[in-house]
């Protein structure tokens, strides 16, 4: 089993900026299997966390919610999932952040999905002060009653393991593995626990130590030289050194850096964009070496995403595109701060059978409203990714209205959550309400193929009676 980033599409011709027009799109009948169905009634869901939340009097002891989907829209919330929910380890304690990731995966192959869930605050001393950070594997019965599981502890007091969290069978051993980023006191480093992702202790290895104050951004799965394994592609950052590489298992389940290069990102997302049998690499709000006298982007303005197609041949990354507001026909205008790229996700919205970039830009200014944020849907065609139709809080059939802050954009996925047949978008916007005792949001934006965008819909923390301290609701999504 592969588990990936994923994302959304849209459609195969150009899009205009304002408009809200698109192609026709494919059959319904092409859709995919649904993704990210914890409850398994064949219905996508969404995992949303909220690190920053109040539980039981503890600020930022955090919890997640499951938003399910529905025959219309996603509309059911679980309410509050936190550790001092039964069946979870744990204790709700200022400081915890249980939910700083969110990964789902289908451990067994039933169908029903899992989903690992950071806590990169937690102590595991008596020492408040110390963040070694924790990982869960949590499961959910048809019934809605949850098994929780520690399967990886930090090591370091400044650990906070459980910030960056993938999972694939990257070993072939046909187990699920766990990779994840920890901290130290100077230096950080890419940890690997091999599966079965049971209680742990399990004896974790280093990929890779980064230099002075390095730490990872974000991590993703895919099989980018096409031999039918898991590899893992890694973005880091640190004070002077930083950048982008990819892990890669050998026949005798030994790793060894495949790839690497010194430009770096925010986010990454994984998808076969060019349909040649290997997965492309996309990384968002790539930033360059200013030192170095390589780089793959050259236009920055605004942010750009940097699209790195995979190879059989060992050639990863020769072929690439850049892209930005100001590549043709991509919806908005490049602006410094816009953070183009902050978030991704990939796949095929219209059912064309040709992958989509879902690109979020929470720090787009909507007319003279700052930090609004919007994102854009880059088209999947067969030239490659080519023009998208940019959307705010303001866009027609888009509720709310673009308010300062809000950082519409700020995290993004997709899966089908009405069950139509085409992949939907989800798009949260942390900042909403900010201030309030509730705030943040996630907003259901339905695919179609008409020529015309359907309505959406805003799932907010008031709206599903959530506890005052329900703050940033959308701050991390599950990918």
């Amino acid at each position: 089993m592969r588990v990936r980033t994923l994302a959304a599409t849209a459609a195969v011709a150009a899009l205009t900026a304002t408009g809200l027009t698109l192609p026709l799109a494919g059959s319904a009948a092409a859709a995919a299997t649904p993704k990210f169905d914890f409850n398994g009634d064949g219905y996508a869901d969404i995992a949303v966390g909220m690190p920053d939340a109040t539980v039981n009097g503890k600020a930022k002891a955090g919890y997640i919610s499951l938003i399910f989907g529905g025959p219309q829209s996603p509309s059911q919330s679980t309410g509050v999932i936190s550790q001092a929910t039964a069946g979870i380890p744990g204790t709700p304690e200022a400081g915890d952040r249980f939910g700083s990731a969110l990964t789902p995966l289908d451990v067994n192959g039933d169908g029903r999905t899992e989903l690992v869930v950071g806590a990169d605050g937690e102590s595991l001393t008596s020492d408040q002060l110390q963040d070694e950070g924790t990982i869960t594997v949590l499961s959910v019965t048809p019934g809605l009653d949850f098994q929780g599981t520690t399967v990886a502890r930090g090591t370091s007091g400044a650990g906070h393991i459980g910030t960056t969290v993938a999972t694939g069978d990257y070993d072939g051993d046909g187990d699920i593995d766990l990779a994840y980023g920890e901290n130290g006191e100077e230096h950080g480093s890419l940890r690997f626990r091999p599966g079965p992702l049971t209680a742990d202790p399990v004896t974790t290895t280093t990929l890779r130590s980064y230099s002075m104050g390095g730490r990872t951004d974000a991590l993703a799965t895919g099989d980018f030289d096409g031999d039918g394994r898991d590899d893992l592609a890694t973005t880091w950052r640190g004070m002077e050194q930083y950048g982008t590489f990819i892990t890669r298992w050998d026949g005798q389940a030994g790793p060894a850096q495949w790839w690497s290069d010194i430009d770096h990102g925010k986010a990454l997302a994984v998808e076969d964009f060019d349909q040649d049998g290997t997965d492309d690499l996309a990384v968002g709000n790539i930033q360059p070496n200013f030192e170095a006298d390589h780089t793959y982007c050259q236009d920055l303005a605004g942010g750009a995403v940097l699209l790195l197609h995979g190879s059989k041949t060992g050639q990863f990354g020769t072929e690439y595109q850049c892209i930005n507001q100001s590549s043709p026909e991509v919806g908005g205008t490049a602006e410094t701060g816009d953070e183009f790229g902050a978030a991704l996700a990939a796949g095929d919205l219209n059912g064309d059978s040709r992958p989509e970039l879902v690109v979020g830009v929470p720090g787009e200014d909507v007319g003279t409203v700052k930090d609004a944020g919007g994102y854009v849907t880059l088209n999947g065609t067969d030239q490659g990714l080519h023009g998208g139709l940019a959307r705010s809080q303001s866009t027609p059939n888009m509720p709310g209205t673009a308010e300062a802050s809000d950082r519409f954009g700020a995290q993004v996925a997709v899966g089908d959550y009405n069950r139509d047949g085409l992949r939907d978008t989800a798009i949260s916007a942390p900042g909403e309400n900010a201030g309030e005792r509730r705030s943040g949001g996630v907003w259901f934006a339905p695919s179609s193929t008409e020529e015309t965008y359907p309505q959406g819909k805003s799932l907010t923390p008031f709206g599903f009676a959530l506890p005052d301290g329900a703050i940033k609701y959308g701050q991390v999504l599950g990918l």
